[in-house]
């Protein structure tokens, strides 16, 4: 088979790997038909990845089930599903504390497109094997288009998290976004779809901020202190001076939840954060736990998370397309399931 590697700076390319096999009844092997890049990807194609390459990219996809193990009863052969982005067994400690991102069976950090917890491969690769199938796999629920779920691995299930909870808590709060991409837009749409009086998205990029306009939000290009004026935050740039603008806007006891690759440092306003009593989270999701609500979410039709697709491309053009800058590319393999129209590919 073949896998997406990447390789250098801005660049990718298949390589061929030994077709994986299944090591236990309890495992499975699928194949993906829609996948698309997180802003984690497009981090280390930038080279700001603490790991040498080469190693296989991509954790983001939709697949389909092509052999199961004796013990698999939750999906089967045929079968649509979502692949969380990390490796879990499901019954451990962490994983029955909902920490799955931690889980206790795998070195720490297990995860595809990444080998920071062991080498798992990626999901940008041709065939992929699934531990603990019951555990990790999601079945794509019926009427639910492949390309549009193809984050629901990560990106979209994590924006579910970021706010639907707080806004479970605080009916109708108002919501500040502060991002640079899909995170951020699924989280406005999220946001108003959930009574949020106020969403306020900020982004230097026009587009976005139309798509975001699109969702109900209201936009602006840069931040402004607003001192006390929202109840939830979320930062999803990566960027510390971005992450201090969203705290210092929070009302007393506000939520911030940062969602944004912090590779460099930087200072946060911590005695206005300890008089304001704001809470502040950040952290890599443990997204397992949340995709079946996720998913749940995208089938009311309350949300349209079609709409961040920027492209939808075809699994060939993965090596030369995917170093370009796209909002968020979905790259479909040949003989998928119906998807979604996309813009036309570069």
């Amino acid at each position: 088979m073949r896998e997406l590697t990447y390789v250098a700076r801005n660049t990718v390319a298949w390589r061929e790997a030994p077709d994986p096999t299944l090591r236990s009844d309890e495992e499975a092997i699928v194949a993906p038909v829609t996948a698309t890049s997180c802003d984690v990807d497009t981090a280390i194609l930038a080279g700001h990845a603490f790991i040498e390459p080469p190693f296989a990219l991509g954790h983001e996809c939709v697949a389909r089930v092509v052999e199961t193990g004796d013990a698999v009863t939750s999906v089967a052969p045929g079968d649509l599903v979502v692949v969380p982005w990390s490796v879990n067994c499901g019954t451990c400690d962490s994983c029955r504390a909902g920490l799955t991102a931690h889980c206790t069976a795998v070195p720490h950090m297990a995860m595809y497109g990444a080998p920071i917890g062991g080498s798992w491969g990626g999901l940008f690769s041709d065939l992929v094997r699934v531990p603990w199938a019951d555990a990790m796999l999601v079945p794509l629920p019926a009427g639910l288009d492949p390309v549009a779920m193809a984050s629901a691995g990560d990106n979209w299930s994590l924006s579910w998290r970021l706010v639907a909870p707080h806004l479970k808590n605080r009916p109708g709060a108002r919501v500040l976004v502060v991002a640079r991409g899909s995170i951020g837009l699924y989280v406005c749409d999220i946001a108003r779809a959930l009574g949020a009086s106020e969403v306020l998205y900020v982004d230097p990029d026009p587009e976005h901020r139309a798509l975001a306009r699109g969702f109900g939000a209201a936009t602006a290009e840069t931040l402004e202190p607003l001192p006390h004026r929202f109840d939830i935050a979320v930062e999803a740039t990566g960027r510390v001076d971005q992450l201090a603008l969203a705290v210092r806007c929070l009302a007393p006891e506000g939520v911030c939840e940062s969602a944004g690759n912090h590779f460099r440092p930087g200072e946060l306003p911590l005695l206005d954060m300890y008089l304001t009593g704001v809470t502040l989270r950040v952290a890599r999701d443990n997204v397992r736990g949340h995709i079946p609500d996720a998913l749940d979410l995208a089938r009311s039709g309350r949300v349209d998370p079609a709409r961040v697709v920027s492209h939808v491309l075809g699994w060939e053009q993965l090596p030369d397309a995917l170093p370009e800058k796209h909002l968020k590319p979905v790259f479909v393999r040949e003989g998928a399931p119906k998807t979604i129209e996309g813009p036309a590919s570069p």
